[in-house]
């Protein structure tokens, strides 16, 4: 386990959300470093989503605050200027453009890094092809991160891919925007185990290429595999942390699980 330092790229301290008389996150603490990949556990409606919200904007902080890379405090930013930052994340529910193709979804992820914007690079107008030349070597690139399931379908509509597939093009496009940081929602939800095995690396992949990485899962096979450090979640309150081992036997896991019917098993 990571002690609590300055020289963390994501420093959390103290953060709370409350929606009405519901205290959703309270006092959250926690710090990742560069180059971890940290795994976020907990049953559902342990605040793990609603900490990804705090964390990327959409929701403000009730309290605390959020320390990322060389920006002070970021934990009231709008979502665009989070992004801006260096923080981008996938949703557990798909939000790709259907009609759009494969190539295209990433085009659009690169905008934020674009001086022209989506609609002249797209339409390959003059001031704006230089820019399409690099975003489109760019996105190429992302896409073959992924091998031979995203770069062959470059030009296909997102509607046409298989689920696994989709969920793949999710992350290409939230790398598009130059993360420090990436944040995965549920990413092997709705997978079968080959092809959580298959993500498991992509995302070993990912990480090789630059982003640290700080996921969501409830599938303890993916995160025992690829989890440098895991943090357990329930009832809005961070109940322990350290390598997955210790957090599987910690007794405010395993209570925790068990009075949602659920084992944590792996």
């Amino acid at each position: 386990m990571h002690p609590n330092s300055p020289h963390a790229l994501l420093e959390v301290r103290g953060i709370s959300k409350d929606f009405g008389g519901l205290h959703a996150l309270q006092g959250i603490d926690l710090d990742v470093h560069a180059g971890e990949i940290v795994g976020i556990i907990g049953p559902n409606g342990s605040g793990k989503t609603t900490f990804f919200n705090v964390l990327c904007g959409i929701h403000p902080a009730s309290s605390g605050r959020i320390r990322f890379s060389e920006h002070a405090e970021i934990s009231r930013l709008a979502p665009h200027r989070v992004t801006r930052c260096g923080i981008a994340r996938t949703f557990q529910n798909q939000r790709l453009f259907n009609q759009m193709t494969v190539l295209e979804n990433v085009l659009a992820g690169l905008v934020s890094r674009t001086h022209a914007g989506l609609l002249p690079i797209m339409l390959g107008l003059p001031a704006a092809r230089a820019e399409k030349t690099a975003a489109e070597e760019r996105a190429l690139e992302l896409l073959a991160l992924f091998g031979t399931r995203l770069a062959p379908r470059r030009d296909r509509p997102a509607y046409s891919l298989s689920y696994a597939n989709r969920r793949r093009l999710e992350i290409a496009r939230a790398l598009a925007t130059g993360p420090k940081l990436l944040l995965l929602d549920e990413p092997a939800a709705g997978m079968n185990p080959s092809e959580t095995r298959e993500l498991m690396s992509d995302i070993r992949r990912i990480r090789e290429a630059g982003p640290t990485i700080l996921l969501i899962e409830h599938d303890m096979r993916l995160v025992k595999g690829i989890c440098s450090r895991v943090v357990a979640f329930d009832h809005g309150v961070k109940i322990t942390e350290g390598s997955f081992a210790e957090v599987r036997n910690h007794p405010a896991v395993i209570e925790a699980y068990l009075g949602h019917r659920a084992a944590v098993t792996a």
